[in-house]
């Protein structure tokens, strides 16, 4: 598998168009959804507002890309702005390393994602063209622009530190994609090491610098986030253990408290 499929296959990437055309007054965005945001600017201009930072104008095509919930303003300028707009998750699990691995916002101009080009392109022609399917056409065009720009920042280094840096190197990226595949085997410091083809100091040092977590650790995180989306399509409490890497519920049940603070059943309760 690539970098990207081993995440994508466990965690569903849903995209919901909710603007396409001019934005006519100013539009506020909660944080208290669980969902990311993508907004994209084609023509016209605007202020981008968070609270407690300084605004930032955007005057040219720009993508702006909010993974984590983010509380924000989008304001219309003068010549108007005319834009696609969406929310999007991963998923119902919010420890997601896909939404966890950014920690500010994306803002880039869509003159510097060639790559991008012919999927805006037909996003924008689908956008301001009324046509049967249209939700459903935009949603699916928006999920693919997404995975494109994760791409981008990978394949350019855009992000110097969390899960798309390790992904980006290529011999971190080598272990990372063995959790994510097969995240029931028993994976040690020397096998992940060996995998990234570095000696046990070095994996241990280098993971540690980019990803901000041990390799043991990130291990767990992503085998509690994988338990917590098969419990939510009530997968039983042994087969969920099994699949991701324990020996069976208590073994699965002590980690969850660890991470979450609760164990399996009183989680699942409280979704």
């Amino acid at each position: 598998m690539d970098r990207l499929t081993g995440l994508l296959q466990h965690f569903r990437l849903q995209a919901r168009v909710f603007n396409n055309g001019p934005l006519c007054t100013a539009s506020s965005h909660g944080s208290d959804e669980e969902v990311g945001y993508i907004h994209i600017l084609k023509q016209g201009n605007l202020r981008l507002e968070f609270p407690g930072r300084r605004a930032r104008v955007i005057q040219e095509p720009t993508i702006v890309f909010l993974p984590k919930p983010t509380s924000h303003r989008l304001v219309p300028g003068p010549e108007g702005a005319h834009t696609v707009c969406g929310t999007f998750s991963f998923g119902p699990v919010t420890a997601n390393p896909l939404q966890q691995a950014f920690d500010t916002p994306v803002v880039l101009p869509l003159g510097s994602l060639p790559s991008l080009e012919k999927t805006l392109d037909l996003l924008f022609e689908e956008a301001f063209t009324r046509r049967c399917g249209q939700q459903t056409a935009l949603d699916r065009l928006c999920e693919l622009v997404i995975i494109q720009l994760i791409r981008h920042l990978m394949d350019h280094k855009k992000v110097d530190m969390g899960l798309l840096a390790g992904l980006a190197d290529s011999r971190l990226s080598k272990a990372l994609m063995a959790m994510h595949e097969r995240p029931s085997e028993a994976w040690t410091l020397s096998r992940l090491a060996e995998r990234a083809g570095m000696s046990r100091a070095r994996f241990a040092a280098t993971f540690r610098s980019t990803i901000g977590q041990t390799p043991g650790g990130y291990l767990a995180c992503w085998r509690i986030c994988l338990a917590q989306s098969l419990l939510r399509r009530g997968q039983p409490l042994d087969f969920v253990a099994h699949s991701v890497g324990y020996s069976g519920p208590p073994a699965l049940a002590r980690i969850f408290k660890q991470q979450l603070g609760q164990s399996p059943t009183q989680w699942l309760k409280h979704i």
